[in-house]
């Protein structure tokens, strides 16, 4: 499609430098901007929450949390099956 309402990128972040880590924030920051939706599945948190709006935190195929990065963040449930109790952004 040439002009998609909605991207899918899976593990962008995976086994990829700092370096290019910030520069796919900065693509993904545009598609956002250019009103692209971006739906991310990735297992690097930091990376992924950085830059979303909304997040859904998955554990044994079910939702476990939804809502803004920071809600998810402090979700007892996803400290406890995922981030452990001192992750932080």
């Amino acid at each position: 499609a040439t002009e998609p309402e909605f991207i899918l990128l899976d593990e962008p972040f995976a086994g990829v430098d700092p370096i290019s880590v910030l520069e796919i924030q900065r693509i993904i920051k545009q598609l956002t901007e250019k009103n692209i939706g971006v739906l991310i599945t990735d297992h690097n948190v930091r990376e992924t929450l950085g830059i979303c709006e909304r997040a859904y935190i998955l554990s044994a195929g079910a939702v476990i949390a939804e809502g803004s990065p920071q809600t998810v963040l402090q979700d007892q449930q996803v400290k406890d099956v995922y981030l452990g109790q001192n992750f932080s952004l």
